[in-house]
Formats: C-alpha cells, structure tokens, sequence
C-alpha cells in the first residue's frame, strides 16, 4: 500500500491536496496535518471519489469546541471516521488495515486512550496529524519519543505530519515534522525541517519523494 504523506502550507482551500493528488494518481493513501481541510470537507470527499484514494488528516469546525476533529475518507468519498479530539481513540478497518488516529497534541496528553482488552485486533497503523511545527527542538524529540513508545507498547507502525509553516501560541520558532516509526520502535524515517512530499510504500518500507 503507497501512502502519500504530505506537509502542505495553511490554506483556506484545498489546492495542495489537489495538486498532490493529480500528480500522484497510484497512491493509496494520503495523509495530511490536523486542521488542514479546514470547512473543505465535502470538497474532499469529491477528490476521494475522484480519485479513488483514502484522506486521512483533520479538520476544523469552526463554531465548535474543541474545534479540530480527526477524518477518514474512504476511496468513495464516504465519511468512515470522525472523532471530536480529545475523546476516545477511534479504530477503523479499511481494506484490511487496521488504523488508529490520534490528533496532535493527544500524543502527549493522552496517547491511545482505549483499554487494550477492548481492542479485538493488532492495530496495523496509527496516524498522527499535527497541526503546526514544533517550537522547540526538545519538543521534536519528545514527541519522537512518544510515538516510539506507543509503537511499541501496541506493536504498530505510526506516522505523522505536520504543516510546513505555522507557529504555536505566536511562537517565533516552528519546526516542520514528518515522521514513520515501526512497530518495534526503530525509525524508517524522521524530518526535521524537510517539507517534501513523500511516498511510503507499507509493503517494501521505500521512501520516494516526489518534489525537491
């Protein structure tokens, strides 16, 4: 399975995901950061469609609190999953993978927050949308720290993605994080300030990137 993991700028459309989408027509999957598709969700679902392809990020509600909530759009462009953050972890299984999503922060405040008795499988993929960079460099590696624990601790792969720009709480440092992490801890890849678009192949662990 490719999955197209992405570090889009904050937009108001949707026209990253667009154009990463037409240049990468084989992909599987796209993941991209917490918040991106902002009220483009409809929007996004007609490129799934279209393209035959699962999104998996976030989006924002604006007149809610918390605003932000985690989003699986299958090949159809069906909605598969949609969680408010903060609340349980949610599982889905599309195609035979099973996939946890976990949004931002929650890596650090709550981590997988479901009993691991209730969970009737192995968990194949955690994804980890982020919102903006790291505003620290002890930061980035907290955060590294703590998706390597949970890979560990439920034997799963985890990804994350970040947007290429952006600060926290007006910040005047943001670090841009992409990063895969295996099942048994050790690191396929981590970025640290390099927005590239990357392909990852599940099956063969190949990066590719597509832009330079």
């Amino acid at each position: 399975m490719n999955i197209l993991i992405i570090q889009p700028k904050l937009e108001k459309t949707i026209d990253q995901l667009k154009a990463e989408l037409e240049k990468n027509p084989s992909v599987d999957i796209v993941i991209f950061p917490e918040g991106y598709l902002n009220e483009n969700v409809e929007e996004a679902c007609a490129l799934a469609r279209k393209h035959n392809t699962i999104l998996i990020g976030g989006y924002r509600r604006l007149k809610e609190h918390p605003k932000d909530r985690a989003i699986i759009i299958n090949r159809q462009g069906e909605i598969i999953l949609d969680r408010i953050k903060y609340s349980s972890t949610a599982f889905i299984t599309e195609e035979g993978l099973k996939m946890g999503h976990i949004l931002c922060d929650e890596l650090i405040v709550q981590g997988i927050k479901v009993e691991q008795e209730n969970l009737d499988r192995e968990i194949d993929l955690i994804i980890h949308p982020i919102g903006v960079g790291m505003f620290s460099k002890a930061q980035f590696e907290e955060w590294i720290t703590e998706a390597q624990k949970i890979a560990i601790a439920h034997k799963t792969m985890i990804i994350g993605t970040s947007h290429a720009d952006g600060s926290y709480r007006n910040s005047s440092i943001s670090i841009p994080i992409a990063y895969c992490i295996d099942s048994d801890g050790s690191t396929v890849f981590i970025s640290e300030n390099d927005v590239r678009t990357r392909i990852f192949n599940m099956n063969t662990k190949n990066i590719l990137f597509t832009n330079t």
